[in-house]
């Protein structure tokens, strides 16, 4: 079975991360399957918007914790995970269709990223968000050192980083890091009554406006995505970095 879905609903493309017994954590198989599910959405002409969510319990818990070992085997697989990682952003934040997240229960690192990566996003009122990344001694991705001080601002970024304390939705809300909070039941159908809207709308105007909006950001977000895969790779190939991600595995479960 794909560990990611591809749906379509007339005009709109539902992809859906689908590996709910790990809620949906972020593994080789799972990135591969999304970037292709994005471009057969990108490449049906009959598709408008994308509406990005997950299966199960949660939206995205992360990296695939249980996969380290592997992805930090030698350089080269260390590169091909973190460029595959660094790839969706490219297709979600540059592609010329819209895409409306609907994220529930938890957006963990990865997830949290691919959240801020989305034009729009839904949440649920149940949602949790956080990056863990600096408890276990990695770093973060998704071209957010330079999105998330541009949203809001250097000292709360900073602060989201570095205590990677649990943000609520409402919270979330507050930031403008989401446009709507919703009940649990309700994320997937707001969402998708969003994208029908803005399926309605001109698409060569709506691709026009994506682009111009993202061409400002495209010199620095490339930089950005450079540098924390660059800082990623290193972190994967630290000496200790399998013993704090066993750590961290730990405190997790005791939890």
């Amino acid at each position: 079975m794909s560990d990611v879905t591809l749906h379509m609903e007339g005009p709109l493309a539902i992809v859906t991360l689908n590996r709910p017994e790990r809620m949906n954590a972020i593994g080789g198989a799972l990135l591969d399957d999304l970037h292709d599910a994005l471009q057969s959405a990108l490449d049906d002409a009959s598709c408008r918007v994308i509406v990005l969510t997950g299966a199960g319990r949660a939206f995205c818990a992360g990296d695939d914790l249980k996969e380290f070992d592997a992805q930090s085997e030698s350089d080269e697989s260390i590169r091909s995970h973190i460029g595959r990682i660094q790839r969706i952003t490219h297709d979600l934040m540059f592609c010329a269709k819209p895409v409306v997240g609907a994220v529930h229960g938890y957006a963990v690192g990865g997830g949290f990223e691919w959240m801020l990566n989305c034009d729009i996003v839904v949440a649920s009122d149940d949602l949790v968000c956080f990056f863990p990344e600096m408890e276990w001694g990695q770093f973060v991705t998704g071209g957010v050192t330079h999105l998330l001080p541009q949203a809001i601002g250097h000292q709360r970024a900073m602060e989201l980083w570095l205590l990677g304390e649990r943000q609520s939705a409402q919270t979330l809300l507050s930031m403008g890091l989401v446009n709507r909070v919703v009940p649990r039941d309700a994320v997937l159908e707001t969402a998708l009554e969003l994208a029908a809207r803005i399926a309605q709308r001109s698409t060569t105007s709506v691709s026009k406006l994506k682009k111009l909006v993202t061409s400002d950001l495209s010199g620095l977000l490339a930089r950005s995505l450079e540098l924390e895969s660059a800082v990623t790779i290193e972190a994967f190939a630290l000496p200790d970095a399998a013993e704090r991600v066993k750590a961290f595995t730990n405190r997790k479960t005791s939890q």
